[in-house]
């Protein structure tokens, strides 16, 4: 065992950190529950609890939200597991960490019609237009990804909410590779509930 003062000298390397992310409603709380069954825990407070739009849960850790504030203090608690951030909240990840971000697609009217879908459900309107709406998804994902793609402690690997529905396998080998090949890609497939994809386009 290393002595507390070689340590500080020679830091232990952390285990990298599991970020599901992707646009808002593109099926990221899908993803945390399949990663949950193959085998990472995932780090939530459930705070937020499973409704008409979100059934299965939402897989949510609440202080993300406070990343821009700079609330990191939870991360080493991340180690080792899953969490999910939003895309937007990405580059407010502290660089002493690793990340591996599985970064989750959809069709973009799906997430415009389940977005649309959960505004109703609170009584909201939606601000913009779907076209504007779209625009604006496309180019935060581009920005996103070429944001990464920059980031020496990032890695991320992209994966389709609408390939895993239609045949979960192929994509959950791949991120099994992706996230060192220790995952029951068997016991994510079945987490794919296919009542719950109720926005098809």
């Amino acid at each position: 065992m290393m002595k507390p003062f070689l340590r500080k000298l020679f830091p232990q390397k952390s285990s990298p950190i599991t970020v599901v992310s992707g646009l808002p409603r593109s099926g990221t709380s899908m993803v945390m529950k399949m990663l949950e069954a193959g085998g990472i825990p995932p780090l939530t407070d459930k705070i937020r609890v499973a409704d008409e739009d979100n059934p299965k849960g939402y897989y949510e850790f609440e202080r993300v939200k406070k990343l821009p504030d700079g609330d990191v203090n939870w991360l080493p608690e991340a180690q080792g597991k899953s969490v999910k951030v939003i895309a937007a909240l990405l580059e407010y990840l502290p660089g002493e960490y690793t990340y591996q971000v599985i970064f989750v697609n959809r069709a973009m009217q799906e997430i415009l019609a389940s977005q649309k879908k959960m505004l109703e459900h609170r009584e909201e309107a939606a601000k913009v237009s779907d076209e504007k709406m779209a625009a604006l998804f496309e180019k935060h994902k581009r920005n996103m990804i070429a944001w990464m793609e920059k980031q020496e402690n990032f890695t991320y690997i992209e994966v389709s909410y609408n390939e895993l529905l239609k045949d979960p396998l192929p994509g959950l080998r791949k991120v099994n590779q992706f996230l060192g090949s220790n995952l029951d890609t068997k016991k994510m497939a079945a987490v794919v509930d296919p009542k719950l994809y109720r926005q098809k386009k």
